[in-house]
C-alpha cells in the first residue's frame, strides 16, 4: 500500500472540502428557492438550518475520517467496537460515490460544452426558441453528450492520478480561487444592469408574505431540505477529507468555514441571476432550463455578453469539476484502502468503472428515452438522483449520526475528543441529546417527506 498521502495546507483543506460541497444545486436550486420563499427571510431560516441540521453531520463525517485515517470504505472497520456490524455503512457510502457521479458527469459534460459553445458564439443573433432548441439537439445526441461526458471523466482522473497534494490540491486551490473571481465579476456585471435593482429588492429584502402565501410548514422544509441536501453529506464524500488533515484545528471550526464558503457561493449565484433575470424581464425558471436556457438567452441580450456567458459556464465547470474531482478522490481511496493497490491502477480502473456507468444517464435522453424509471417524463438521471438524494444522503447520515453518538457504536465520548482535537472551536457538550435523538429525528422526517413528495403529493 502507499504511503498516504497529506494536505500540504489547512487552505487546501477547506478549498477542497468546500469544492466538494459547493454543487450546480448551489447555482440553479438555491437561487430560485431563495426568491420562491421569500428572499431574505427564507435565508434566515436556511442559514439556521445549515448549522443545527448541516454543521453537527460535517463534523461526524470528519471525526469519523480523521480518527480513522481511511476513507469510509474502511473507517467503521477501524472504528467500530468488536463484534458489532457498523461496517455495513461502508456499502451505502460506496454505493452513494458512485451513483452520484453516474449521472454528475453528465451534467459536468454539458458545463464544458456551453463553454465552448458560448466561445465560439454559437448563441449570437438566435431567438429564445433557437437558443433552447440547442440544448434540446445537445440532449437527443448520445455522440457529444458521450464525448463530454468521458471529456469530464478524463479531467477529474487526470487530476487525482497526480497525487493529493500535485493534483487534488493544486488544481483545485486554483480553480476555487478562480471561481470566486469569476462570480465576483458576474456579480459586479449583474447588479450594474439596468432595472437590475428590482431583482436585487426580489433576492434580498425580506417579503414575510411569502411565508403566507406557500405556508410556514412548507417553507421551513424546503430550507431545511436545501440546508441539508447543499452538503451532500452521509456518503462519507467528506470524511476522506478528513482522513488527510493533522490534528492541529478542531473539527467543528473547520466545518463552519466550509459552511460559509458553500453559503456565499450560493448568494452571490443569486446575486447573478435574479439582477440579471429581472433586467431583462425574463422569469427565473427551476433546473437545467435556468441555466441552458435563460440565461444564454439574457447573455444575448446583454452588452459584452458572449464574454460574460463564457466566464458564467466556467465558473459552473469549474463548480461541477470541484466536486466530481473530490469525490473521485474518494472513490481512488476506497480501491487503495480495501484492495491495497496503487493510485495509478485505482485511477484507471476507475476511469473505465465511471465512464461505463454514467452511459445509461447519458442513453437515458436519447437511445433510452423510452424508459421512464419514475413515471412519465422521467429519465435515468432522475432515478439515479432519487437514489442518492432521497435515499443514501439521508440514510448515511442516520448513520453517521447514530455511529458517533450511540454507546453501541464509535460512541460520544469518542466522537467529542476527536472533533475537539486541535485549536478552535469545540463541539458543544451540551448539544448531546440534540445530535442524539431530535437531530436523527429530523433527518428521518426528511427521508419520509422525500418520499411523501415524490410519490404521495403529485
Amino acid at each position: 500500500m502507499e504511503k498516504r498521502e497529506n494536505f500540504s495546507s489547512r487552505l487546501g483543506f477547506i478549498l477542497i472540502s468546500a469544492g466538494c460541497a459547493v454543487g450546480l444545486g448551489n447555482v440553479w436550486r438555491f437561487p430560485y428557492i431563495t426568491g420562491k420563499y421569500g428572499g431574505a427571510a427564507f435565508v434566515l431560516i436556511y442559514l439556521l438550518f445549515l448549522v443545527i441540521l448541516g454543521l453537527p453531520i460535517m463534523v461526524m463525517e470528519f471525526s469519523v475520517g480523521r480518527a480513522s485515517q481511511r476513507s469510509a470504505a474502511r473507517s467503521f472497520h477501524i472504528l467500530e467496537p468488536s463484534g458489532t456490524k457498523w461496517h455495513f455503512l461502508s456499502i451505502c457510502a460506496i454505493a452513494g460515490n458512485y451513483l452520484l457521479m453516474m449521472f454528475y458527469t453528465t451534467v459536468g459534460g454539458w458545463m464544458l460544452s456551453y463553454v465552448v459553445k458560448m466561445i465560439r458564439g454559437e448563441f449570437n443573433d438566435l431567438t429564445p426558441e433557437e437558443v433552447g432548441g440547442i440544448f434540446n439537439r445537445l440532449l437527443e445526441s448520445p455522440g457529444p453528450m458521450t464525448f463530454w461526458m468521458v471529456v469530464t471523466v478524463l479531467l477529474g482522473f487526470l487530476v487525482c492520478s497526480l497525487g493529493l497534494k500535485k493534483g487534488v490540491e493544486r488544481i483545485t486551490k486554483v480553480m476555487m480561487g478562480s471561481l470566486f473571481v469569476i462570480l465576483l465579476v458576474l456579480c459586479v456585471r449583474s447588479v450594474t444592469l439596468p432595472g437590475a435593482a428590482e431583482g436585487i429588492q426580489f433576492y434580498l429584502i425580506p417579503d414575510f408574505g411569502k411565508f403566507t402565501e406557500h405556508g410556514l410548514f412548507d417553507v421551513i422544509f424546503a430550507a431545511m431540505g436545501q440546508a441539508f441536501f447543499t452538503l451532500s453529506l452521509g456518503i462519507g464524500a467528506m470524511a476522506i477529507f478528513g482522513s488527510y488533515i493533522t490534528k492541529e484545528h478542531s473539527l467543528t471550526g473547520e466545518s463552519i468555514r466550509i459552511c460559509i464558503l458553500d453559503t456565499l457561493v450560493a448568494l452571490l449565484a443569486g446575486l447573478v441571476i435574479f439582477p440579471a433575470c429581472f433586467a431583462f424581464q425574463v422569469n427565473p425558471g427551476e433546473g437545467p432550463g435556468l441555466v441552458f436556457v435563460t440565461l444564454p438567452n439574457i447573455f444575448n441580450k446583454m452588452p459584452g455578453g458572449r464574454l460574460f456567458g463564457t466566464l458564467f459556464f466556467l465558473f459552473m465547470s469549474f463548480a461541477a469539476l470541484s466536486t466530481i474531482i473530490a469525490v473521485f478522490e474518494n472513490m481512488i481511496s476506497f480501491f487503495m484502502d480495501l484492495f491495497g493497490w496503487h493510485r495509478k491502477k485505482a485511477v484507471a480502473v476507475n476511469f473505465v468503472l465511471i465512464t461505463l456507468l454514467s452511459l445509461p444517464c447519458v442513453f437515458g435522453f436519447n437511445l433510452l428515452s423510452s424508459l421512464a424509471p419514475l413515471g412519465a417524463g422521467s429519465t435515468i438521471q432522475d432515478l439515479e438522483d432519487f437514489i442518492v438524494s432521497n435515499n443514501l444522503l439521508p440514510l448515511g447520515s442516520l448513520g453517521y449520526l447514530l455511529f458517533c453518538t450511540s454507546r453501541y457504536g464509535w460512541g460520544w465520548n469518542a466522537f467529542l475528543q476527536e472533533a475537539d482535537a486541535g485549536e478552535g472551536v469545540k463541539f458543544p457538550k451540551w448539544s448531546r441529546f440534540y445530535v442524539s435523538y431530535l437531530l436523527p429525528a429530523i433527518v428521518l422526517f426528511i427521508f419520509i417527506m422525500g418520499y411523501i413528495q415524490k410519490f404521495v403529493s403529485k
